[in-house]
């Protein structure tokens, strides 16, 4: 029987790329019996409750295959209609090209960028034991399930799968199974002209175990294949599973030609006669495979119901645990964390990086949902949660990450933990390492996901390390992402208030772009209104000059003001950290930008190509359009002309 229900869900895969008139039909009908024995007998999932807690997860991180996915969560009875499949890739419907979370129910992630998904399982993977340690009891083991995903050839060949699997590995996530769509065909051909590793012995390096030389069409094969990865709960397990792409096709079978276009109306028609499906028939599902899936799901539902009184009983003998668990679920802020943060103390003169992490400790204390870590700086970037215990093989009870020199991964991973909800991960490298895990940080922002990303050494001043380690372009690349926050405070006061947004953004991810170099705490003429984007810091009366500047140029725009009054210029200073939403509020800002005849001026250590909404023909900007040097910051500074004296003097002759 599961090989019938299989067949269907090849004929729906390949009528629905079919009816779109593109999309991918190889790969589903390549692990369409992989996808039939996950869903209806392997795995624990309700399609009446698909965010319950302990459901195993399913991540197809060969997005690209997504009709076997919408296939299998329609007939498991999820709400995806005949119709969803049948405007496959069509605007408005749950059935995008590539699978998107938030779109349609039972899709636990975006994936389609190959790797990603991969390593979204070992985030989920690792999520699984914290929560499982961190809320189960003897008897009442309320966490206890398993990940998996399938991954074709495009998916390890992507570096970001190496890094995961190294991390996954060393840590022994047991209950995470991957699945290796091993038919030896990319979009070019034949995994021949670029793919010859030995993926079974690269695994076993990871300290993975592995499980190869499965037919991945053979479905008793792999129920044993899956029963054996499971057996070991001390390794992170890889199914290598020999499959042929278009299985059954008559002419395009392990060919590169049925990855990314449709069959062709004959190639369907051959294929459905050589499975048992009618033909001529589209999107055709028989009355005895219906039935297989009801059934399936009503003994899935009887696990779904055992686990609610397992969960009743959990909630009513662990009531201050439930309590716990509510606030994690929903990332619910204390009613005093405010006040606490504003009592923190700092230094007259404190770099913002060093004062994140003097809130850090603070909201640790109070957020024990909170983890995360850094790409092997936590020194530099100070996120070390001193007092809290490491995730470690055989310890998921803490709040750090040592997630090692895997910028790609780590931030993967964290959209794992922030996707398998009940946790609120930061991840932190240099700025000018954004660059190595921004596809991951967009996924963020594309499932609003409320990862925080903690970005030190945000600019050339950082000195002596030069222009590799330099960001100029990176601050305003960032801004450029869709649903991403992005946060550059000026100060500790201003590092303060960006946290507390960061915590209250909670549809989508934060950057905090912080100085590795001590700055000032300012004097302010009003308290910092981080949640408008900009304020005014400093006043003057009918202004000649507007200065806005962000991050560690506000002092020196404070600095360039000084030396402007000497000139007899008065100056107004505004502090801009989130300019996205400071342009947002342009309209409600008119007092600090009049009188329009003042001269405007933006100072920012980066290109500046985005500050043009606020600039004139006449106005100035003091940027950085070129890659940085090595030298000592302030020398930096002065060689790119970043000081007060060279900018006001600039502003001077402009003015005259």
């Amino acid at each position: 029987m599961l090989e019938k229900a299989a067949n269907i869900v090849k004929g729906l895969a390949v009528d629905g790329v079919e009816k779109a008139g593109s999309g991918h039909p190889g790969m589903p009908v390549g692990c369409a019996e992989i996808g039939t024995l996950l869903f209806s007998e392997i795995m624990k999932h309700n399609p009446k409750d698909p965010d319950w807690p302990n459901r195993d997860r399913f991540i197809l991180s060969a997005g690209h295959g997504s009709m076997l996915l919408y296939s299998l969560l329609h007939l498991a009875g999820y709400d995806l209609s005949l119709e969803d499949l049948k405007n496959f890739r069509q605007l408005g419907y749950p059935t995008p090209g590539h699978p998107e979370h938030g779109d349609t129910p039972g899709v636990e992630t975006t994936t389609g960028p190959l790797g990603q998904g991969f390593a979204n399982a070992v985030g989920m993977a690792i999520a699984e034991k914290m929560q499982a340690e961190k809320f189960n009891r003897p008897g009442l083991e309320i966490i206890d399930h398993y990940t998996y995903t399938i991954a074709g050839d495009g998916c390890l060949m992507e570096g970001i799968s190496s890094e995961a699997a190294s991390l996954a590995g060393h840590l022994g996530l047991g209950k995470l199974i991957a699945i290796y769509d091993d038919n030896e065909i990319s979009i070019e051909g034949s995994t021949d002209l670029a793919f010859t590793e030995d993926v079974a012995a690269r695994f076993r390096a990871y300290d993975w175990q592995v499980i190869d030389d499965v037919d991945g069409h053979d479905i008793e094969a792999l129920k044993e294949a899956i029963a054996e990865a499971k057996a070991n709960q001390d390794k992170p397990a890889i199914i290598l599973a020999k499959t042929h792409i278009a299985h059954g096709a008559p002419n395009k079978q392990d060919s590169a030609a049925a990855h990314g276009a449709p069959l062709g109306e004959e190639e369907v028609r051959g294929l459905k006669q050589k499975i048992g499906l009618p033909p001529e028939e589209k999107f055709y599902i028989s009355a005895e495979v219906r039935d297989f899936w009801q059934d399936k799901m009503t003994e899935k539902e009887q696990q779904y119901e055992e686990w609610q009184e397992k969960f009743r009983n959990w909630q009513q003998e662990y009531p201050e645990l439930y309590n716990q668990w509510q606030q994690a679920q929903n990332l619910q802020l204390p009613e005093t964390l405010e006040a606490r943060l504003e009592e923190l103390d700092f230094e007259a003169e404190i770099a913002t990086r060093k004062a994140s992490g003097k809130v850090l400790p603070l909201l640790a204390d109070n957020l024990p949902y909170l983890c995360g870590g850094s790409a092997d700086l936590a020194p530099s970037n100070k996120t070390y949660l001193e007092g809290k215990r490491e995730i470690q093989k055989g310890d998921f009870a803490g709040q750090n990450f040592r997630f090692g020199v895997r910028e790609h991964a780590m931030a993967a991973i964290a959209n794992g933990l922030s996707l398998y909800k009940g946790l609120r991960p930061f991840v932190a490298t240099f700025l000018v390492f954004s660059d190595y895990l921004r596809p991951a940080l967009r996924l963020s922002a594309l499932m609003e996901q409320p990862v925080i990303y903690i970005f030190t050494h945000d600019s050339i001043l950082i000195g002596e390390d030069g222009p590799t380690h330099q960001p100029v372009e990176h601050l305003e690349s960032l801004r450029l992402i869709p649903n991403l926050k992005v946060l550059r405070p000026a100060d500790a006061e201003e590092t303060v208030k960006a946290w507390q947004v960061a915590l209250n953004n909670t549809t989508g991810p934060t950057a905090l772009v912080l100085t590795r170099q001590s700055v000032p705490v300012l004097e302010k003429a009003k308290a910092p209104k981080v949640t408008q984007g900009g304020y005014l810091l400093q006043d003057s009366p009918d202004p000649e000059v507007i200065l806005f500047a962000s991050g560690s140029e506000v002092s020196l725009a404070v600095e360039v003001a000084d030396e402007l009054a000497s000139f007899d210029i008065s100056a107004r200073v505004i502090s801009v950290p989130d300019r996205q939403e400071f342009f947002q509020h342009l309209e409600d800002n008119d007092d600090l930008l009049n009188p329009a005849s003042a001269r405007r001026v933006v100072i920012e250590a980066g290109v500046d190509n985005g500050w043009y909404k606020l600039l004139g023909s006449e106005d100035l900007s003091f940027s950085v359009e070129e890659f940085g040097a090595s030298a000592p910051g302030e020398e930096v500074a002065e060689h790119f002309g970043l000081t007060a004296k060279n900018i006001g003097e600039e502003i001077r002759e402009n003015l005259a």
